[in-house]
């Protein structure tokens, strides 16, 4: 295998122009000739740096709206030929075909454009057929030639031409990062046509982010791959140490709880549970500090150690109380700098921006042994209480019914059995995780303790007998939201009509495992 290899000739043809002036001049600098293709070359020429396009290569003009330019054995052949043969060699001098030592090549944003909401042609038409045939090819000969996917590696391109060349080291590298990102590419196309055509192929496509310190055990290796889409797992961090595997786990299921909520709400979430939920106070001033204070105040104990979610720029009021208690992690889609400065103070206190809008992903897959477990994500829209039906005691007011409405949205972020009690907009008391729904009953009363009394209660599913009814009722619980559909439903309605409570059947539960 060749090892150092000097790069006379690029071929440069990117989507995602980050950084392309600053490597076209190192290129320049150094004396490499440099081949492009439209908007690339345009900008590169701008610059003021001589570059060729493709055309002048191939003798073939760029048509069909581009989609045929580098599809060419002028090109491909300067990507392919193996240097270290002399036949391939020869070949190219009796073709006048010149080598490629460097590639450097991003993909047309087809992700992106799914993302964004386009229809059915424009995403088809951001499918980058020429892209991934150069990157394999030089992927493949990677002998040969240094192929760069991403910008990041500039840096490292920049490096080794003031070294001299590449070496094959950094070349295996490159070809394991292109070959990863032309799969993740097609898998994604793979996917989104598997959804468009309802095909049961599943095509997942994540690239890892890095290693984390260790897994859910300090004995378990773990890592961090992404998708590209927004989400937890893309977040920025702006603060403290680096995010370990429980810290993304239970920052996941706050954000989420956060963003079940279109008012301004916050999530305390400990071992992928909450310990508070909270949307604002109406008419609160501050309302994302009313609604973290207020979910704090579910269950300061446990809140302990956790981790906070909020679903608005956190104020510097917001972080002057969280700064009072020791909090693992807050993720939030923006700080003020006021509050960033505040919270950076606090060196082992994680602090994550989300990106962009957060949105629930398009499918949730959990693994088992042997397979993958594909569902939709349970999700409130649509929600409409006018369609609940009401089974006991009087219709609620419109202030109780903004109350069930909280606990039955709040109630889905609770591990099944879930029991969730509220009271002005607040939970109060939860009972999460236990094996029978008697048990989460016992455990929401007691933890709300005085503050049950006049509460309502929601249950993620049915109650399967009427004593755990009766352990709220017996806690001072006003009226409860449940979805129904047990065989015993009269006995558990009979027991809310002789409490005199207000009970709504849903129709739908809101199991979370």
């Amino acid at each position: 295998m060749r090892d150092k290899v000097a790069i006379r000739r690029a071929l440069i043809s990117v989507s995602d122009k980050t950084g392309l002036i600053e490597l076209a001049t190192a290129l320049s600098k150094a004396g490499v000739a440099i081949v492009s293709t439209g908007s690339t070359a345009k900008q590169i020429a701008a610059a003021g740096i001589a570059v060729s396009e493709v055309s002048e290569v191939t003798g073939f003009p760029e048509s069909l709206d581009g989609r045929v330019k580098t599809l060419h054995p002028a090109i491909h052949g300067g990507l392919l030929a193996d240097l270290r043969l002399d036949s391939h060699v020869e070949q190219l001098e009796s073709l006048g075909i010149e080598p490629f030592e460097l590639v450097v090549v991003n993909l047309y944003p087809f992700v992106e454009t799914v993302s964004s909401g386009a229809g059915y042609d424009e995403s088809v038409e951001q499918i980058d057929i020429g892209g991934p045939a150069m990157v394999r090819a030089s992927a493949k000969n990677h002998a040969n030639v240094a192929i760069v996917v991403s910008p990041e590696r500039y840096p490292a391109i920049i490096e080794a031409i003031e070294d001299g060349g590449t070496d094959l080291e950094l070349r295996k590298q490159l070809a394991l990062e292109a070959f990863s990102h032309t799969a993740n590419y097609d898998a994604a196309v793979s996917s989104w046509l598997a959804g468009q055509l309802g095909s049961e192929r599943l095509s997942l496509g994540f690239t890892k982010s890095g290693d984390l310190r260790y897994g859910e055990n300090s004995h378990q290796a773990a890592s961090l791959f992404v998708d590209g889409n927004s989400g937890v797992a893309s977040a920025k961090l702006l603060g403290g140490k680096e995010m370990s595997y429980n810290n993304f786990v239970d920052i996941d299921a706050a954000v989420r709880a956060a963003y079940d909520f279109a008012e301004p709400a916050v999530a305390i979430i400990k071992h992928a549970n909450p310990c508070g939920v909270a949307i604002a106070e109406p008419g609160a001033e501050d309302p994302i500090t009313s609604a973290y204070w207020r979910a704090h105040l579910t269950d300061p104990v446990s809140a302990f150690g956790g981790v906070v979610a909020a679903n608005r720029e956190v104020t510097a009021e917001f972080a002057a109380k969280l700064s009072e208690v020791f909090t693992e992690v807050i993720a939030a889609p923006s700080f003020s700098p006021e509050a960033l400065e505040i919270l950076s103070k606090k060196k082992n206190l994680r602090i994550l921006e989300l990106s962009g809008d957060y949105k629930l992903p398009s499918r949730e897959i959990r693994q088992i042994s042997g397979g993958l477990l594909v569902q939709e994500p349970d999700s409130f829209e649509g929600l409409d209480v006018s369609a609940w039906k009401l089974v006991s005691g009087k219709p609620a007011s419109p202030a109780l019914m903004a109350d069930l409405e909280f606990a039955w949205r709040a109630s889905r972020a609770v591990k099944s059995n879930a029991i969730l009690l509220a009271k002005d907009l607040a939970a109060v008391g939860i009972g999460m995780g236990q094996v029978n729904r008697l048990d989460s009953c016992h455990l929401a009363i007691q933890r709300a303790g005085d503050r049950a009394a006049g509460s309502v209660a929601a249950s993620d599913a049915f109650f399967p007998f009427a004593d755990g009814l009766d352990v709220l009722i017996a806690g001072g619980i006003s009226a409860v939201v449940q979805p129904g559909g047990s065989v015993r439903d009269e006995e558990v309605i009979a027991a809310a009509v002789s409490a005199g409570i207000t009970m709504y059947f849903t129709g739908e539960r809101h199991f979370y495992h």
